[in-house]
């Protein structure tokens, strides 16, 4: 299991284009991925579920990933979180 502490620094946070894009991301997986915020933890693969974390730039996050592909996977999502597109 690979378990990250990230900070988003996405410029519009995680609205509904951002999130669908990590959902997408997410799915090319075969490890499971979750995303946790504030007690609250989320399969990172439900669109639904990762829309009720409402998340925004500079909030922090700890994602898990777990599987045969879990480095790849935690490499790909943390990168995508943390890029600043200005």
């Amino acid at each position: 299991m690979t378990k990250k502490e990230i900070t988003i620094r996405l410029d519009s946070g995680l609205e509904t284009r951002p999130v669908a894009l990590l959902v997408q991301m997410a799915s090319q997986f075969r490890s499971d991925v979750y995303v946790e915020s504030e007690n609250r933890r989320v399969n990172a693969k439900s669109i639904m579920g990762m829309m009720t974390l409402g998340l925004d730039t500079g909030s922090e996050v700890t994602v898990t990933a777990q599987g045969e592909d879990e480095v790849e996977a935690m490499a790909q999502i943390e990168a995508y979180l943390t890029k600043n597109a200005g």
